[in-house]
């Protein structure tokens, strides 16, 4: 798993724009430094070569604060009070993103969270992880230049039912927008094809909702499906062996507990609800993680 966001009058003149001209330079200065901070933190791992760790020794490390967004948009008259929890208004989402950055959070990836998870490997300071589901156009047209602007990467979890998709209230993302944020350094996982509930596969529904999509993203993208988001965050312990035997490395629930036996199969995440303000999320995420 999910909408937006001087000068001081003196007699020297001269002296006061010098002095401002310093400042702007100092300023962005640092932007760049930060800009340079965080693509750092993105930079690629090697997992091809790591062990999975025991149960325990996962569970025994700090968990790392996921977040699962949808739409990104303002509110409409027809939107319902529940509707509401999973659409953050684009203002909201930009000013949320800015407390992230003013906060000192850095973006991480799957890969980065793997080699975490099994080995202990080092993250940036403030790991976090932002992940956005359902195929949404918005988490193209709005998400994509606001992460962009921070430096930030993501996961977005597509339901391959949707792709290219217009609809009565929400457009979905073309082949060719997941293949940008792909191409762009972003993380492509799975999401099923129509968001069926993982527990009550059974049959035909593994192919359907597993192969399938896999290989169509695949196509897409050009890279292997490695990370899994379950729909409505509900999954069971007899169909992790099945997401195993497909090559899946990891699976995202929402926020119950994880499984003792295979926790990278149940990592947890909170959906950013629409009704949070930024200092709501930041407290949040504190508590939850």
């Amino acid at each position: 798993m999910k909408y937006s966001f001087l000068t001081i009058i003196s007699a020297c003149a001269i002296l006061a724009a010098s002095c401002q001209s310093k400042s702007q330079t100092a300023n962005s200065a640092d932007q760049n430094s930060t800009v340079k901070t965080v693509e750092k933190a993105n930079t690629p791992v090697d997992v091809s070569k790591i062990k999975v760790a025991d149960a325990k020794t996962i569970l025994a490390r700090k968990q790392v604060p996921i977040l699962c967004y949808h739409q990104v948009r303002n509110w409409k008259p027809t939107d319902g009070k529940v509707g509401k929890d999973y659409i953050v208004e684009i203002q909201n989402f930009k000013d949320q993103m800015k407390m992230l950055a003013d906060s000192g959070y850095h973006t991480i990836l799957p890969d980065q969270l793997y080699a975490y998870l099994n080995t202990g490997a080092a993250l940036p300071s403030k790991p976090i992880m932002l992940t956005f589901d359902d195929t949404d156009m918005d988490q193209f047209t709005v998400v994509r230049p606001t992460l962009q602007k921070l430096g930030y990467k993501a996961v977005y979890f597509i339901m391959t039912v949707s792709i290219g998709r217009k609809g009565k209230f929400v457009d979905y993302m073309t082949k060719e927008q997941i293949k940008q944020l792909s191409d762009e350094g972003n993380v492509i996982g799975s999401h099923t094809y129509d968001h069926k509930n993982f527990k009550k596969y059974a049959g035909k529904d593994w192919e359907e909702q597993l192969d399938k999509p896999t290989k169509k993203l695949e196509e897409i993208t050009g890279k292997k499906m490695t990370e899994f988001a379950y729909p409505f965050g509900l999954w069971n312990a007899e169909g992790i062996p099945e997401l195993k035997k497909r090559g899946f490395r990891m699976a995202y629930q929402l926020s119950t507990k994880r499984d003792e036996k295979d926790p990278l199969f149940t990592i947890r995440r909170i959906i950013a609800s629409g009704y949070w303000s930024p200092k709501t999320l930041s407290n949040s995420i504190k508590n939850s993680f």
